[in-house]
């Protein structure tokens, strides 16, 4: 008899036991569902007055040649990808992003010991900016002095070359650049 007394008690600990872990899983499921409308989101917000931005090749006061290219081409890829405008021609765009590059340097991290050859060298590139609604003159962000860096191994046997560098700070002032125009809060 105490066998059969002690099934019950059995099922009413599992029924009970149940039932917290789906009394669990329906609050986790409302925390999920509420949380994302408090406010916080992961990306930033974009102004919603422009559709369209226009990104034409910045001017170049240096003797470094293509650089501009190479920029004004990270700057569309960036603002396609991570905005919700189009870049379009100046003429019909909403907004424009324009400046110019206005120093590019090169400096030495690190000397090998023996000898004093470069070890790693770093690159500089720095621009000024302005994001413009083009309908009324407004400037939307303006930087003057905005830099990035990259940087690269010029002794062997890596062997790197100053236009890695290059490159990788041109991307980054790209995704800098583009972040600058998330609204303000």
């Amino acid at each position: 008899m105490p066998l059969v007394a002690a099934r019950p008690a059995a099922a009413t600990s599992r029924r009970r036991a149940r039932s917290a872990l789906e009394a669990a899983w329906m609050l986790l499921c409302i925390i999920a569902v509420v949380l994302p409308g408090c406010g916080y989101t992961g990306g930033g917000t974009y102004p919603a007055a422009y559709r369209t931005v226009a990104v034409p090749i910045f001017e170049n006061h240096t003797f470094h040649r293509r650089v501009e290219n190479e920029l004004a081409e990270a700057l569309v890829k960036q603002i396609e990808q991570r905005t919700p405008y189009k870049v379009t021609d100046a003429g019909s765009a909403d907004t424009i992003l324009e400046g110019g590059i206005r120093q590019i340097d090169q400096v030495m991290v690190a000397r090998h010991r023996p000898g004093g050859l470069p070890e790693e060298m770093e690159v500089t590139i720095v621009v000024d900016f302005a994001w413009r609604d083009q309908r009324t003159g407004e400037t939307l962000r303006q930087r003057e002095g905005f830099e990035a860096v990259g940087r690269y191994a010029p002794a062997r046997p890596v062997g790197q070359r100053f236009e890695s560098a290059q490159h990788q700070a041109v991307q980054r002032l790209a995704e800098d650049m583009v972040a600058t125009m998330q609204a303000s809060w």
